[in-house]
């Protein structure tokens, strides 16, 4: 039986890391668009290393990567209320602790995780 409470424990701390990223990111993309409108330099052509467009589209899918990890969060802690956390949503195998300790927030054993069956 996995110990759900300690698994609750560990995504809602990365629930708050993820928040504080969202939060920084939003911040950083905010910032640079300013700076962006304020000024009239051709980014796009500056010979020194990478453009203001190619920071604002990494922050942007950094910002997406982490919405998605968010909602894996929010899922797997609703999967734990509805006492379901552990267990596989395609075979409803138990998923093994060692692979709940890597990725806490799975929905899959490894079998179904890989596409394998």
């Amino acid at each position: 039986m996995v110990d759900a409470e300690r698994f609750r424990v560990l995504l809602e701390e990365e629930r708050g890391r993820k928040l504080e990223l969202l939060k920084a990111l939003r911040n950083d993309i905010s910032s640079v668009s300013l700076a962006r409108q304020d000024s009239n330099v051709d980014d796009e052509h500056d010979p020194e290393g990478s453009t203001i467009a190619f920071e604002l589209s990494q922050a942007s899918a950094l910002m997406g990567q982490s919405r998605v990890g968010l909602e894996q969060i929010d899922e797997a802690l609703a999967r734990i209320a509805a006492g379901t956390y552990g267990r596989c949503a395609v075979c409803g195998v138990a998923i093994p602790e060692g692979r709940l300790e890597a990725r806490p927030w799975t929905p899959f054993c490894v079998n179904h995780a890989s596409g394998r069956s």
